[in-house]
């Protein structure tokens, strides 16, 4: 027989937020194999699935769709609560309805109430229905659309399975210009996924922000007091240059060519296809960002309870 060690019980428990005494049981009749113990827990109905609809989703997938022209695209991020009900073939297949009717769909819509492509009733029944049958709760929490209109596409690019999601429209003279540079706009969708710039440039940094950060660092050197009170001004100011251009997506050094930034990158891929191009907009999202996960009971202390029961 296995050894289960209270990691593997932790983790399991952190998977299926099955009790304590249930998880330890699985793994003992798994062997010690997790993916079998998830299978023995879901078998059993032993995943809690009390207050679904208030608890708290925030895994899940971010997924996009393209459409054929490339002229559009929409990015969707649908959210459950477990990372192991997220690789449900139910919930994936209900994901990949949901981005169909969101590219149906007039920008801004509601999607909970959109028709379900290929099935009955709306986006809303189907959510309700999965809740019922996978016993987690699941929520629609976004989407949004980017378009080009003229010449130009939409690129998008998806990171580790739908950890992240991004859209990036690129305008341009011909379309023939924008086909011709497709791989490094596609390059400039993953330096979003990586470096995640909140602004396009440097004129989109609100001078709100501007000062918040100079009031940051005026605070660090008046903590580190290496620099006379005098000279901070100066100082300041250039700290700020500088981390506008790490906010900015045009300014930033390209994750692929560190010497060029991304505004380079594109004026070199514009002038050998024989145009240019231009950034009109870009959106990422990434699973869960902003969701606040409640903090479960402490381990050790329901270990302690377990031992004593």
């Amino acid at each position: 027989m296995a050894q289960i060690s209270m990691q593997l019980v932790k983790e399991l428990r952190d998977r299926t937020q099955a009790g304590l005494n249930d998880c330890k049981s699985a793994l003992t009749e798994a062997e010690g194999d997790m993916d079998k113990a998830v299978e023995i827990i879901l078998k059993k109905g032993l995943a809690k699935s009390a207050k679904r609809a208030g608890a708290v989703a925030a895994e899940g997938v971010v997924t996009t769709r393209v459409a054929a022209d490339q002229k559009s695209a929409v990015v969707v991020e649908v959210n459950i609560q477990t990372d192991f009900a997220a690789r449900n073939e139910d919930f994936l297949a209900f994901v990949d309805k949901v981005s169909e009717a969101a590219e149906k769909a007039k920008t801004g819509a509601d999607l909970l109430s959109e028709p379900m492509p290929g099935g009955t009733g709306t986006v809303e029944d189907n959510r309700a229905a999965l809740v019922g049958r996978l016993g987690e709760n699941i929520t629609v929490r976004r989407w949004e659309r980017l378009s080009v209109d003229g010449p130009g596409l939409v690129a998008s690019y998806v990171h580790m399975g739908g950890k992240i999601g991004v859209l990036l429209a690129v305008r341009a003279d011909n379309d023939a210009v924008a086909q011709k540079a497709s791989s490094v706009i596609e390059t400039t969708a993953m330096q979003i996924a990586a470096m995640a710039p909140p602004y396009l440039k440097s004129a989109d940094v609100p001078e709100a922000a501007k000062k918040a950060q100079a009031e940051i660092f005026a605070a660090q050197l008046a903590e580190e007091g290496k620099i006379p009170e005098e000279k901070r001004p100066q100082v300041i100011e250039g700290k700020v240059q500088k981390w506008v251009k790490e906010v900015c997506l045009l300014d930033q050094p390209s994750v692929v060519e560190p010497k060029l930034t991304v505004q380079d990158q594109l004026a070199a891929a514009a002038k050998e296809a024989g145009g240019s191009l231009e950034i009109v907009g870009f959106v990422r999202f990434e699973r869960g960002e902003g969701i606040e996960v409640p903090q479960g009971a402490d381990f050790a202390a329901e270990v302690a309870a377990m031992a004593k029961g």
